[in-house]
This record gives structure tokens, C-alpha cells and sequence, in this order.
């Protein structure tokens, strides 16, 4: 495979549409286009070792519960199950981004890291967005007082059998890492 030419086709502000010129292994010409955060020109130079967001898997201590969030996702027309998460601003550590997203949409308070993980892909054939889960410990009640006006969210503690509850309604729309990490949460009660 080799890239010939990338070619960024919109300008917005959080994500935009590029379109790569390539050739396939048997050499034929090829095009491809994709989403990606970047604002760079051309998108494969940058450093993908850092992610573009954090996803913060959170554990109440107090309450022994894993919080959730249900978010109107406009892409979706509906509700998404998921867990906070956020782009990393410019100069920030995932860490730092983590506690500022779980605030902020939870109203909840990050005390302790447990595990971060390196920037990871979930849907490479639309975009090249990366993100680093951060697994964490929070304290607090909860509140959506700090969303922003284009969030509507709703917060929850999930114990393992609430846990198992929603996973096995089918109507309900599931981030693919929020899915797995509540149904590990299910089967072993770890996070």
C-alpha cells in the first residue's frame, strides 16, 4: 500500500472529512475518505501516540457502583450508553482532561487512576480518532449543573445487576468500549 495524496475537504472546528489517493497492494489506484480531528493538512503525519480524547471509566467508592451516562447523540438521533469522555485540550495530560470531562459531565470528582491506557482505535475504516481510557476512582454526588448546552446527559450508578439489566435490553444504543467494560464489569465484578 502507498499513499499518494491526502486532500482535506472541509474546515471545522472539532472534526473534519480528508480524502487519500492511494494504490492497493496489486498497485491499482484507489481513494478512501475519512473523518479525523486533526487540523493539520495532512493527517498521517501526526503523532498518534498521543490520543485526540480520553474516555473515563469511573468507580464510585462509596457507593460501590460504576458510573454510565446516557447521552443524546445527535449522529444517532437518540440515546447512547457510554461513560464521560472528552477531547484532550492542547497542553493538557490525559489525566488532567479525565478529571476536567468527569467533572464537567458528571459533576463527579476524579481522586485516584487506576489504569490509563495508550491511545486506541474503535473505528479505523471511518476516522482515525484515538482515545485513551482512563479507569479511575471518583467521589462526589452526582449533577449535570456543569454540562454544556449542547450536553444532555443523564448520570447513573450502576451496580452489577443494574449492569446486567441494561445489557440485556435490546433497545439500548451502547458505545463499543462502554459495552465491554460493563459486561467484563458483569462477569467479574472488576473494572
Amino acid at each position: 500500500m502507498k499513499i499518494n495524496k491526502v486532500k482535506k475537504i472541509t474546515d471545522c472546528q472539532h472534526l473534519n472529512l480528508f480524502s487519500i489517493n492511494y494504490k492497493d497492494r496489486k498497485n491499482c489506484e484507489k481513494k478512501w475518505i475519512f473523518a479525523s480531528r486533526s487540523k493539520q493538512l495532512n493527517p498521517l503525519e501526526k503523532d498518534y501516540a498521543i490520543p485526540d480524547a480520553v474516555v473515563i471509566v469511573p468507580f464510585h467508592n462509596r457507593e460501590k457502583k460504576l458510573v454510565v451516562i446516557k447521552e443524546f447523540r445527535v449522529a444517532l438521533g437518540g440515546y447512547q450508553y457510554g461513560f464521560p469522555a472528552g477531547l484532550v485540550d492542547s497542553g493538557e495530560t490525559v489525566g488532567q482532561a479525565g478529571k476536567r470531562e468527569l467533572f464537567e459531565e458528571t459533576g463527579l470528582t476524579l481522586t485516584k487512576v487506576l489504569q490509563q491506557s495508550p491511545a486506541i482505535f474503535s473505528s479505523s475504516g471511518l476516522t482515525d480518532e484515538s482515545v485513551s481510557l482512563l479507569f479511575a476512582e471518583c467521589e462526589g454526588s452526582p449533577t449535570t449543573m456543569f454540562n454544556e448546552t449542547s450536553e444532555e446527559i443523564e448520570v447513573m450508578m450502576l451496580s452489577r445487576d443494574q449492569a446486567s439489566d441494561i445489557l440485556d435490553n435490546p433497545l439500548i444504543k451502547f458505545d463499543v468500549k462502554s459495552w465491554i467494560v460493563l459486561n467484563t464489569f458483569v462477569c467479574q465484578g472488576v473494572i
